[in-house]
């Protein structure tokens, strides 16, 4: 065996579909783009989301909301998943690590603390941001806030 008998294995390769080569070939004549029309001709190319001269999708469906562009969005965490997290793992700290640890809370997230449920224990509580009613709760509690 040497380079010059290498061939590729049995069926793995085609030949490419040689068009407009004569009538002989099959693909000759109009080759493969039909009669008349505009995609027949050299040039031709459709808008992206064409469909025919019918309304297109994008026109169709109505323009809802609004998204501003610096928005910062946070990931919600709760008073009563942080009483149950405390009572769990007897924690009298929590911060970022510890909600990512047990999974409330991804890599990247910002954290806020919103009030709903019950606070009994005096935790120091470490997040992005706090709503009003969780803020209140916390210090009630005679626990303490840090924001970052």
């Amino acid at each position: 065996m040497n380079l010059s008998n290498l061939k590729p294995a049995v069926g793995s390769t085609k030949n490419r579909k040689r068009i407009g080569r004569g009538t002989g070939s099959g693909r000759g004549g109009t080759s493969t783009r039909g009669h008349k029309g505009a995609g027949s001709r050299s040039g031709h190319k459709n808008k992206i989301g064409f469909e025919g001269g019918q309304m297109p999708l994008q026109r169709r469906v109505p323009k809802v909301g609004f998204k501003p562009i610096n928005r910062t969005e946070y990931v919600g965490v709760n008073l009563d998943v942080i009483q149950n997290l405390a009572d769990k793992f007897s924690l009298t700290t929590i911060d970022l690590a510890i909600l990512k640890e047990h999974g409330l809370a991804s890599k990247n997230d910002l954290v806020k603390v919103l009030g709903r449920g019950e606070i009994s224990a005096k935790l120091s509580i470490t997040a992005n941001a706090f709503s009003a009613t969780a803020q209140k709760a916390i210090e009630a509690a005679g626990g303490s806030i840090v924001k970052l």
